[in-house]
């Protein structure tokens, strides 16, 4: 594959656009509130799993599997915080990871419903490959068809969902961006840096973190359909741990405490992470190319804690609002 290959980074800038809003959720979970949500790729396999069920067995409309996956992840969201918001954040990331991974688990192991570790195409059975995404695939042709006649040649699936993806992560920083300077953006900070003063001016602070739970929920949810109808079949495999990792490594680059540094944590996380797969000059070339994309995840990691020792806000982030250890 070649560096300068623009189908590939369209593909990256689509999947970069997802990752911003993943990362939204966490923004004002764990940035805001500082709730440390370790679970949040949970949110996305609900509504893709959720949404893939109701339209593979049940035929139901493409938007109506939309809307109940991202309402499974906010019921998900009220279950796992009424017993655990009260939590020190410690105990708290640990439900959390608890959390995503009971919701991998029964994805891999209910296969009569889930497919099973062979994913979205097994839930039909055997024999029978399903698909979820030909609604969606019908509106992408047409939209892609309509820029054709202004973009040309340039106009293809990705390209089209690289508009819906981006239009729709910047609506939704603005609308966060706005929300997080009101009085509501106010509490949630007050609750960060201390929550013990919060509630002793009457504060209700479990109300408080309930509710940028359930937001973040709609956004993982959102960012989960988004990831399933973008690569068309998913797997359990696709919503490990590694994927929250990712959204908060996103949060670190850009600056935790800056909204708008999300979507430029996000293009630098996919520039890095995809462009190492490039690295395949001497002596890199000597490696396999198995051991080559473990080096790709070294080479983040390293420039990560570079980034941590050199720059520990971010690029853009606001060093007076680093979230110090609780």
């Amino acid at each position: 594959m070649q560096v300068f290959n623009l189908p590939f980074w369209t593909f990256v800038g689509v999947i970069a656009g997802i990752y911003t809003i993943l990362s939204l959720g966490l923004f004002i979970q764990y940035a805001m509130a500082g709730l440390p949500n370790f679970g949040h790729v949970a949110f996305m396999a609900l509504a893709a799993y959720t949404m893939a069920i109701l339209v593979i067995r049940l035929e139901a409309p493409i938007w109506m599997g939309a809307l109940l996956g991202i309402l499974a992840a906010v019921v998900f969201a009220m279950l796992l915080g009424g017993p655990s918001l009260r939590l020190r954040a410690d105990y708290l990331a640990i439900v959390t990871v608890a959390g995503g991974e009971i919701v991998r688990f029964l994805a891999l192991n209910m296969y009569e419903l889930t497919g099973g570790a062979v994913g979205s195409v097994g839930m039909l059975g055997q024999g029978s490959l399903a698909q979820y995404n030909t609604g969606w695939d019908t509106m992408l042709a047409g939209l892609t068809a309509a820029l054709a006649t202004v973009f040309g040649s340039v106009a293809s699936r990705d390209f089209s969902m690289l508009l819906i993806v981006w239009g729709l992560a910047l609506v939704l920083l603005a609308l966060f961006w706005v929300m997080i300077r009101s009085p509501w953006g106010r509490v949630l900070r007050s609750i960060r840096e201390d929550e013990a003063a919060a509630a002793a001016v009457g504060k209700d602070v479990f109300n408080y973190k309930m509710q940028v739970l359930i937001l973040g929920a709609i956004l993982g949810g959102l960012a989960g359909l988004l990831l399933a109808w973008q690569i068309s079949v998913f797997s359990p495999t696709d919503y490990e741990p590694t994927f929250t990792f990712y959204a908060y490594l996103i949060l670190i680059l850009g600056g935790m405490t800056r909204i708008w540094a999300i979507p430029l944590g996000a293009i630098l996380f996919g520039l890095l992470f995809a462009g190492t797969r490039f690295l395949d000059f001497w002596p890199l070339s000597l490696v396999d190319s198995g051991a080559r994309a473990f080096l790709r995840l070294e080479i983040v990691g390293l420039l990560l804690i570079v980034l941590m020792a050199v720059r520990p806000q971010g690029l853009i982030g606001n060093k007076r609002e680093l979230l110090l250890e609780r």
